[in-house]
């Protein structure tokens, strides 16, 4: 990994699907969490060092690619009380703007829909660093995550528990632990 200036890192750059991870952690019968993540998805954006405001990401995840390693679990977020993979095929993320916080710390703005609804939200991201690959690629490394509320996009299916609360907890925090290739 190297330690580049951010301006030397100016360009246009997509999404590496097989070293990105686009993931989400929601409480489950309110003692524990059920860890999941997007097996399809792509994205591209282009990274102004010289100033970040000038940035832009965009994001496309197929929602049926819904991955928790439960079979059963699964097809049900697929289903209407969840994703409704089949009618909405597409999760998407618009960036509408772009902050430099600090250092190497970053406000992402921007225009989450699922399932028909847009909602805009800030996705807080820490630079991981940037690495030339085997391949001569430059790569650059990003993570970050937001809470949200499933309720606000439309999912609202739930079952009561016997002893008190829901099986299924409105918070879910989107997880994105980023790998992105400048392209030429």
């Amino acid at each position: 990994m190297t330690t580049a200036p951010l301006s030397s890192l100016t360009g246009d750059y997509t999404l590496d699907p097989a070293h990105t991870q686009i993931g989400f952690v929601a409480r489950h019968a309110m003692v524990t969490k059920v860890r999941g993540a997007f097996d399809e998805f792509e994205g591209s954006g282009h990274f102004d060092g010289e100033d970040p405001a000038k940035s832009s990401v965009s994001v496309t995840i197929k929602a049926a690619s819904i991955n928790t390693r439960n079979e059963q679990r699964d097809g049900h977020l697929r289903t209407n009380d969840f994703l409704d993979a089949p009618s909405y095929p597409d999760i998407t993320f618009v960036s509408t703007g772009v902050r430099q916080l600090g250092g190497e710390a970053f406000r992402l703005t921007g225009d989450l829909t699922i399932k028909d609804v847009t909602r805009s939200l800030d996705v807080d991201f820490e630079f991981q660093g940037s690495a030339t690959d085997p391949f001569g690629n430059l790569r650059v490394g990003f993570e970050g995550s937001v809470p949200i509320s499933r309720k606000d996009y439309g999912i609202t299916w739930n079952a009561a528990l016997e002893g008190g609360g829901v099986l299924v907890g409105d918070k879910v925090v989107l997880e994105f632990d980023v790998s992105a290739i400048r392209q030429p």
